[in-house]
């Protein structure tokens, strides 16, 4: 699940809002982010009280779980290239990160593909049913 899935989940608008928001991720990258004041009059609030107390909650936290984990997965990308690069040029520590970022990320890779087998079958499993 990504982080667009998590907030259409969320009961109100304004918490998904909120959230996209405040860890600026908007679909539309090329308008400004809009300040605190601009903010709220789109919304129609006039504090941030409401979004203060929410952060509080086991609902804010496992969306800001789902969301630093993509985070990391592009810092993972990033962290990714600069070692192969370094290693590529022989320096010692840099070959043994890059040689444990490639055992850690097949892992990871093998996880993901059993999660997206178990998603085939779900989808090519025929229950024989007419319509």
């Amino acid at each position: 699940m990504n982080i667009y899935e998590a907030l259409k989940q969320l009961k109100g608008w304004k918490k998904a809002e909120y959230f996209k928001w405040k860890h600026d991720i908007r679909y539309d990258q090329t308008l400004p982010q809009k300040t605190e004041e601009e903010f709220l009059k789109m919304i129609g609030n006039k504090t941030m009280n409401e979004f203060i107390k929410w952060e509080r909650t086991a609902e804010y936290k496992q969306l800001l779980a789902i969301y630093l984990d993509s985070c990391i997965a592009n810092d993972l990308d990033e962290i990714y290239k600069k070692v192969s690069e370094l290693a590529k040029t022989g320096e010692t520590q840099s070959v043994k990160l890059f040689l444990q970022l490639q055992r850690d990320i097949s892992n990871y890779a093998k996880a993901a593909e059993k999660t997206f087998s178990v998603d085939e079958e779900i989808i090519e499993e025929d229950d024989d049913l007419e319509i």
